[in-house]
């Protein structure tokens, strides 16, 4: 049987000491940032660290402060939706940077389904996270009930109705869908319908509460399709549904650039031309809006600084500071599509 190949051994702070030549409380107050040490010593321990190859043992040190300098991204989505969602990526960017500028590092978590659910809550009693920002959450979503109970500091991206009363960051999406549709109306369409989606989160219900309230007693029920998910095939089934039960239709304001996209490729199947026939919203002003022909018209929201600001407030918790509820603005972006 051939031998077991050894492991490299990991350098430790005696190492260190050895080869600066100096004792072991002189290298631990280098490493651990202290004052009172000369700045020769400082040269010195900074020299032995990279000829040994020292690296800081977090996990001993997590073991005495109590902290483990990581801060959980929980993403309540379908896994093929992270690829297609522009918006997840730029949150979880935003909230990078600001965790990144402050020492911790960011876990990506991914409720998929209720196991997923169950082993995230696990995780997050293991005291392996310090804090928990949670995006997409659903109406009565169970991952956010137990954070609360957990105890964990926490801030929701968006405010779905039934979950807990925590800290969190998001747009008014009543008033940013209100008044994208207020402008496709202005348009001079007279048979406008909507593709909503996400029915059971904050987002997709107070857009649909947007768009009904522009349009008033224009309102037809019959004009909105239904959809789980701000996806591409949302958008393409929703409004081939919308042609089938009205052939007329000229407006359609679709609750994301994805959804948008989807339909705009039904209606150009069909022999619609966008925007002479048909006008088109969306919502998000996502890399889809520039992607699609004619470029769409949209809702611009801020989602790297979503996610920014999502960080700070659970950061702000974990230094016992204030964590007040924050809403950011929105604004019409107008293109050829309406």
């Amino acid at each position: 049987m051939p031998p077991t190949r050894p492991r490299n051994r990991r350098a430790t702070i005696n190492d260190v000491a050895t080869a600066a030549g100096l004792s072991r409380g002189t290298v631990s107050r280098v490493v651990n940032g202290e004052r009172y040490v000369s700045d020769e010593a400082r040269v010195a321990v900074e020299d032995a660290i990279a000829k040994v190859g020292y690296v800081r043992n977090s996990a001993a040190r997590n073991l005495v402060t109590q902290e483990s300098r990581a801060i959980a991204l929980i993403i309540h989505e379908p896994h093929s939706l992270l690829f297609e969602d522009p918006n997840i990526g730029s949150i979880l960017l935003g909230a990078n940077a600001v965790l990144s500028k402050a020492d911790y590092q960011l876990v990506s978590l991914i409720i998929d389904s209720d196991r997923d659910s169950r082993r995230v809550a696990d995780y997050l009693r293991g005291g392996l996270v310090d804090g928990a920002v949670i995006v997409s959450a659903r109406a009565s979503d169970p991952i956010a009930s137990a954070v609360r109970d957990i105890g964990v500091p926490a801030a929701f991206v968006g405010h779905p109705p039934g979950t807990p009363d925590l800290p969190y960051v998001a747009i008014d999406n009543v008033a940013a869908a209100f008044a994208i549709t207020q402008r496709l109306v202005g348009t001079g369409r007279r048979r406008i319908g909507m593709i909503a989606s996400a029915m059971d989160r904050d987002s997709g219900n107070d857009r649909f509460t947007g768009f009904r309230a522009a349009l008033g007693e224009r309102f037809d029920a019959s004009l909105v399709v239904e959809y789980p998910l701000y996806t591409y095939a949302a958008g393409l089934e929703g409004m081939q549904e919308l042609l089938r039960r009205c052939p007329e239709i000229d407006g359609v304001f679709a609750a994301s650039d994805a959804v948008a996209a989807g339909a705009m490729t039904a209606l150009q199947e069909s022999g619609r031309k966008v925007p002479d026939d048909v006008g088109i919203v969306g919502f998000d002003d996502s890399s889809w809006a520039l992607r699609t022909r004619p470029q769409l018209s949209t809702v611009k929201q801020p989602a790297d600084l979503l996610g920014s600001t999502a960080a700070e407030l659970v950061l702000a918790q974990i230094r016992g500071l204030p964590s007040p509820v924050q809403v950011l603005d929105t604004t019409v972006v107008w293109r050829d599509s309406a």
